[in-house]
């Protein structure tokens, strides 16, 4: 028995445009709502959030009962935390903060089984492989894994070709708020300069044959990055979306 078929990974090979959204809340309970919403796919989001390695693994319960696919967001590029997160069974990584090729051919070995990769050999204590369930897992699991890697600062774009060079790499994310920042306009990721430097590297990205995506929750600016060619957009974060309808409930009620 192979390890589970990688649908959303199959989805980008074909084209298909994914539409997501971010989870932040760190809750099970939450993640078990926005799995009956209907969107293609999720951040479980370990870098700007209060999650751990269990509430992770806990959302990845959660999800199991929808269709929604699991995207896991670590805080940093590392090896033991990259391996950490396959195991409970996350097969769709996104890595933020990626400046380099060198980086990105670091991640992919990381994502991988000796020869080719580091990922610590110990499936058969895995949730991934269904704790020993799934007999091939090991020879079966480098293909179901997709990683994808987040692009937001100068330097990144600098080295986006060499970026989009590595075998392995199967998406990358621009990261509109860290790009903006970086590139002197703080808070503001819908300045023009910015936009332009957005819709061209998501082009580039397609034009490598690889998956470009990003977040955008603001509706006019959603529907350019989609027209400009983002496959996996996130067009929303839980909490801003908890926050938004309640405040305005109460502002509603209280005048």
């Amino acid at each position: 028995m192979p390890a589970p078929t990688n649908t959303f990974k199959q989805r980008l090979k074909a084209g298909d445009r994914l539409i997501g959204c971010w989870m932040t809340l760190a809750d099970i309970y939450s993640a078990e709502v926005l799995g009956t919403a209907g969107f293609d796919w999720v951040v479980v989001d370990g870098e700007h959030s209060p999650n751990d390695i269990r509430s992770m693994r806990d959302q990845l319960i959660a999800l199991e009962a929808s269709d929604t696919h699991p995207v896991v967001r670590v805080p940093i590029g590392e090896t033991r935390l990259i391996k950490q997160v396959l195991d409970i069974g996350a097969q769709t990584v996104l890595v933020p903060m990626v400046e380099t090729a060198e980086q990105a051919q670091e991640l992919v070995r990381a994502c991988r089984y000796p020869p080719e990769g580091t990922r610590g050999v110990g499936a058969s204590a895995a949730r991934a492989s269904r704790f020993g369930s799934i007999p091939d897992y090991i020879a079966t699991a480098d293909d179901q894994i997709c990683l994808l890697v987040q692009v937001e600062n100068r330097a990144g774009i600098a080295n986006i070709d060499e970026i989009l060079a590595v075998e392995g790499v199967d998406g990358v994310f621009i990261g509109p708020a860290d790009l903006s920042t970086d590139m002197g306009h703080q808070g503001n990721s819908s300045a023009p300069e910015v936009e332009q430097v957005i819709l061209a590297t998501l082009q580039r990205i397609k034009d490598a044959g690889k998956a470009p995506g990003i977040l955008s929750t603001k509706d006019e600016t959603t529907a350019l990055y989609r027209d400009g060619g983002a496959q996996f957009l996130a067009v929303g974060i839980d909490l801003l979306m908890l926050a938004r309808a309640t405040r305005e409930a109460a502002a509603k009620w209280k005048t």
